[in-house]
Order: C-alpha cells, then structure tokens, then sequence
C-alpha cells in the first residue's frame, strides 16, 4: 500500500480553498496511516463541523461526521465502546478549543486513547471568518473590525496542563515532519494531541496581510523554534515565540478505555 491508499479519490478533488494548508495536513494523517499500516477497517475518523472537519471525507477510513465542538465526546463513546479501534479526531480550532474546549480538557485529563490533529487556522473559516480561542490579539476578522483583543488560547499548553500524555506541534509545510508526528501519537497509548498550524490565506489572511499561503507560512516559520532546540536558546531568541515538534511525551498512565474495562470486570463480578 502507499499513502494514497487511505485517501478516497471518489471524493476529490477537496472543497477547500486555494492556498489553504489543510490538504497538506491531509497528507500528513495518509502518510501516518500508512507507516503504521493501519487496518482500515479497524480504524475510524471522527470529525465536528468546520473546514478542517471536512477530512473525513477525503480519508479511505470508517467515519463519525458530528455536531460542532462535540467530535472528541462522540470519539470517547466509540473508544469506550470499542477499545480495539484506532480513533483519530479531525477538528479545528473553533470545533475543537472553543466551542469543544470542555471536551478537550477532559478527555486529556483521563488520558481517553484517541488522536485528535487539530488544524488551526485561528479563525472560524466555514462559518464566514469569525474570531476564534485562538485568533491572536490584534487581528481584523469579519467580527473584530478594528482589531481582536483577547489574547489567544495556547491549545498544547491546555492540553498539557489538562493531562495530556502526548502533544505535539507542526506546522503544514512540514508533511513528513508532521507525519511522524502523528504517527507518535497514533502509536501512544493514551490522549494524543497534534496541532497544525495551517493559515487561513481567505478570511484570516486577506485581512492581515497574508493573502498568499506562502506569507502565512513563512509568518508562522519566523514566529517559531524547533522544541528539540529549546534548551540551546536563551530566553530572549524564544520570546514572543512557540516551539515546533514534539512537546510532551508520558509513558505508563493508564489510557481510560482500560481503566473503564476494569470497573466494567469488577460490576460483573459483583452481580
């Protein structure tokens, strides 16, 4: 098989918009399959709604297409339900630290085995360019005219603090780094977090100078430092940056599904 196995070309090409980094975070989740030579028909897709949602659509894979912001309590039932699949979650980032921000607190904090790629684009893209949790503060979106205020939401730190045993940070040019990132976290046994960092170049960069996706790529590249690198930086070269790569990995936490099997014995035995 190759990568291009797990995709399914009866549904390209994809609907999203030119210049938007999400196909090439689709890649990234085929390469992975691939490498790991997933069973496709022990593995399923569960996705929220938004552009980034639409993935699903487009991987050769068993799928979930549910309501806004609930994809990662929809993917807890079915790893609960059938702990022997592989569960991936495509969400962005209004679906999955916004509006599904709860969900995703709580699925890091009981270690729920499922793999969730969040690609975000710090806008609401499919719903007409609203700010999101992760918009940075001074962006002019359709509903901050004059420049957003608030202060964005860091999804791996959240995700981290929560519990998270596994997160991880790309960004969408980066295919085969970003391949292996999600072939760690599709390996993990646990909560797995991959962010992508993939720009809007229509809502999101047409009103802030970045109309073009190289200027949203190259934006996010000077903004940024390699994690494996962070002890050789000082302070000041990190400043006002984000690490890239591989951010938290925890061996050896029970993942829930066996935790919830366990008490699942234990009531049986008690009938």
């Amino acid at each position: 098989m190759s990568y291009r196995d797990y995709l399914n070309h009866e549904r390209l090409p994809h609907k999203w918009c030119s210049g938007c980094g999400h196909g090439l975070c689709l890649s990234a989740i085929a390469r992975a399959c691939d490498a790991i030579g997933l069973d496709k028909n022990n593995a399923v897709t569960v996705s929220g709604i938004g552009c980034w949602s639409w993935a699903d659509s487009y991987l050769d894979l068993n799928s979930l297409h549910t309501t806004h912001g609930r994809p990662i309590a929809f993917a807890t039932g079915v790893k609960i339900a059938k702990p022997e699949l592989t569960v991936l979650v495509t969400s962005g980032d209004g679906d999955a630290a916004t509006i599904g921000g709860n969900h995703l607190i709580h699925a890091a904090r009981r270690n729920v085995d499922i793999t969730l790629i969040v690609s975000n684009n710090y806008i609401y893209g499919m719903t007409g360019g609203q700010y999101s949790s992760t918009t940075t503060t001074g962006a002019v979106t359709q509903t901050s005219s004059f420049g957003h205020v608030e202060r964005p939401l860091d999804i791996c730190a959240v995700a981290g603090a929560a519990g998270a045993t596994y997160v991880a940070r790309g960004i969408c040019d980066n295919v085969l780094q970003n391949a292996k990132l999600i072939e760690g976290g599709m390996k993990h046994k646990g909560f797995a977090l991959i962010e992508l960092l993939s720009p809007c170049p229509t809502h999101y960069g047409r009103n802030n100078n970045l109309r073009r996706m190289s200027d949203g790529v190259k934006f996010l590249h000077a903004n940024s430092y390699p994690a494996a690198a962070a002890d050789k930086l000082s302070e000041e070269q990190k400043a006002g940056k984000f690490p890239v790569g591989k951010l938290v990995e925890i061996q050896g936490v029970d993942d829930y599904s066996s935790a919830y099997a366990g008490i699942i014995a234990k009531a049986r035995e008690a009938m």
